[in-house]
């Protein structure tokens, strides 16, 4: 077979070229610390590692994504915490305002300094995030959510809760509504109120009362009205939704409990001929309108209340106390439950943190060079390349002409 000199130089040439591509792409490995450096390298593991870069870009935001809810959340219970201490402030208050030697002008400078709680809890209920998104407004982050208004405090903002996805599977709300926390307070017991008629003149101070069998409870309004007629006292009980006379010359004892329809209570003291108390069904009172409540029952002076004016101002003072009890544990409630998202956030950061050690170990498996096999293979690379340039230059010397 005859092998031309030109078929020699170009076979020659070939592998000439060959071995510095090998010797590059080894360099470029080397230098880069990268084992695939183009998809056509390894197409399987390219392949996979850029659905593992996906994967970890995805794990970095919700990484982010979960340092945003843990600074709303830690910002939230923060607030609450200060609400928790201020209401038990404003309890302490009112419970030093029932103390029988103060005059009017005492109750009102106590009032006063109410007043300035309220402000302050106002505040505290309208706090924002650092950056103008107000953390008890719901999806109206922008909008002021609690406004006093001639009819009371007014919730301006919504029920919404703005959702920030933690993780592949969970979206987490990075606050409470503002309306759950502030607002929707039941007062009584939760299941009912008991209140003085203002009109009254005696000394009955009546208890918040409880639940004695629930499955009596009907959530009809009632009205206890008493009688006394020779020195005898006694009370009739009315359901005044269906307009029903359910009992009547019912003796009265100071302390001893009072039942009808699965509902109990007492009434202590002396109420006077006339005197009424009436039993409602519990419904949502805010905890701005308790403190105002409150407020307006220490600025009411007891002379314009004749004989009784001691007593409403203790009934006012109980049922203050009683929905500020009731405020105060739907403030822990809710405290309860950021605290919880707290925990599970702490949970899924550790996840989150683990699993992208573990996307960049599998992409440091897949694409970063074994510097030992890589400088080998250059030190082979260039000891090959130098034996083929001088095979080449032996080749290149076998021409006729050079004997001719």
């Amino acid at each position: 077979m005859r092998v031309s000199s030109s078929t020699l130089f170009d076979s020659s040439v070939a592998a000439l070229n060959q071995q510095q591509a090998r010797m590059m792409q080894t360099q470029q490995q080397v230098s880069s610390g990268r084992r695939i450096l183009t998809a056509s390298d390894d197409p399987v593991a390219a392949a996979r590692a850029l659905d593992i870069s996906q994967s970890d870009a995805m794990n970095t935001q919700y990484a982010s994504n979960r340092d945003a809810a843990r600074h709303n959340l830690s910002l939230a219970e923060t607030v609450l915490q200060s609400v928790t201490a201020l209401i038990q402030d404003v309890s302490t208050v009112a419970v030093n305002a029932g103390n029988g030697a103060l005059n009017d002008a005492d109750r009102r400078a106590i009032a006063t300094e109410l007043g300035g709680r309220l402000q302050e809890l106002t505040s505290l209920a309208n706090s924002t995030d650092g950056a103008g998104n107000y953390l008890f407004a719901g999806f109206q982050s922008r909008t002021q959510p609690f406004v006093d208004t001639p009819a009371g405090m007014g919730y301006f903002g919504d029920d919404g809760q703005r959702l920030v996805q933690v993780s592949a599977s969970r979206q987490m709300s990075a606050s409470n509504s503002g309306a759950d926390v502030f607002m929707r307070v039941k007062n009584g017991n939760g299941t009912f109120i008991t209140q003085a008629t203002a009109t009254n003149t005696g000394t009955g101070i009546v208890s918040a009362g409880s639940v004695a069998n629930p499955a009596l409870l009907t959530g009809n309004s009632y009205s206890v009205a008493f009688s006394v007629a020779a020195g005898v006292t006694t009370y009739s009980v009315t359901n005044t939704t269906t307009s029903t006379l359910l009992s009547a010359g019912n003796p009265y004892v100071s302390g001893q409990s009072i039942s009808f329809d699965g509902m109990q209570f007492d009434i202590q003291g002396a109420p006077a001929n006339g005197d009424t108390f009436t039993v409602l069904p519990s419904s949502n009172e805010s905890v701005f309108k308790t403190v105002s409540d409150l407020i307006a029952a220490l600025n009411t002076p007891l002379a314009s209340s004749a004989a009784g004016g001691m007593t409403r101002l203790t009934n006012s003072l109980n049922r203050g106390l009683n929905n500020m009890d009731n405020a105060l544990n739907n403030i822990l409630s809710n405290r309860s439950t950021l605290g919880v998202r707290l925990n599970e956030v702490d949970a899924l950061q550790a996840t989150g943190d683990d699993l992208g050690l573990q996307y960049k170990q599998s992409l440091s498996q897949l694409q970063d060079v074994d510097y030992n096999q890589a400088l080998s293979d250059l030190v082979q690379q260039q000891a090959n390349l130098q034996a083929a340039q001088q095979t080449f230059s032996k080749i290149a010397g076998l021409s006729l002409f050079d004997y001719l």
